[in-house]
């Protein structure tokens, strides 16, 4: 019976170390269990900030890619602005160029034309009758207004408003007076310039010519070519050549002899 006790006193030890034991285990595992959780949400957060800074870093790189896009679209815009802006200076550059040329060329040849008034060509007295005319004034009327056209095609460019105010100015004198010009009065051809394509006559304001007045270019009793009144003076006059009324390899010569054709105003 003595020797039982002993026994029974290391059981109840061991009992009570396994129920410490037992305790400290569960103590341990349910701490374990709460820092792997802890460390799931820990990775499901890390997780969840990298994919929200990949999004962030897309959307910015999209951004960035759309603000090079538009930065390269304005960039084409200026570059094309600025050819279109170069091109049209050059043109009208070169346009101002014809122009002060020609008007060069124009007060060249007014200095001309009043050393010539002075003492000028009696006229040719030979010229066809109205009835052989007549089959060739229709004709010379509408190439008369295809010339017109052509050369009012730069003064329009460089300004446009130029042809309403001459057209509105000849209108204005037409309402004043009515033509007075006889189709029976001839001049002579004084100076031509080939270069800008146009003739002084020694006709003008004081025997009644007007700007628009179509005239028959002769030469020995033969027409040769028509010409259109831009410009009156007193004694004298400026017409434009109508190039292809002349026949190939005729041009217009000093001395020769001009008609009244019409008017195509």
């Amino acid at each position: 019976m003595n020797s039982s006790k002993p026994l029974i006193a290391i059981s109840a030890f061991l009992l009570l170390a396994a129920v410490v034991f037992g305790v400290l285990n569960g103590s341990k595992a349910k701490s374990l269990r709460n820092e792997m959780a802890l460390a799931k949400n820990q990775k499901e957060a890390a997780e969840h900030a990298r994919q929200t800074a990949e999004n962030d870093i897309k959307a910015r790189e999209a951004k960035v890619a759309a603000g090079k896009a538009k930065l390269n679209e304005s960039d084409g815009r200026m570059a094309s602005a600025e050819a279109e802006l170069v091109k049209t200076q050059t043109e009208k550059s070169d346009l101002q160029a014809k122009v002060q040329a020609n008007e060069a060329q124009i007060a060249e040849l007014q200095k001309h034309i009043e050393e010539m008034s002075k003492s000028p060509t009696n006229p040719n007295p030979g010229a066809p009758s109205v009835a052989e005319l007549q089959a060739q004034l229709d004709d010379a009327r509408k190439q008369l207004e295809n010339a017109e056209h052509e050369k009012t095609f730069l003064t329009e460019k460089l300004q446009p408003g130029a042809r309403e105010q001459m057209r509105g100015s000849e209108v204005t004198v037409q309402e004043r007076h009515a033509p007075t010009f006889r189709p029976s009065v001839r001049g002579t051809v004084l100076a031509v310039n080939q270069a800008y394509n146009f003739v002084v006559l020694n006709l003008g304001d004081r025997q009644g010519l007007e700007p628009n007045a179509e005239m028959l270019v002769l030469r020995d009793a033969t027409i040769i070519g028509k010409i259109r009144i831009s410009s009156v003076e007193p004694s004298t006059a400026i017409g434009d050549i109508v190039g292809n009324s002349l026949a190939r390899g005729v041009q217009v010569q000093p001395g020769d002899t001009v008609i009244y054709a019409g008017s195509s105003s």
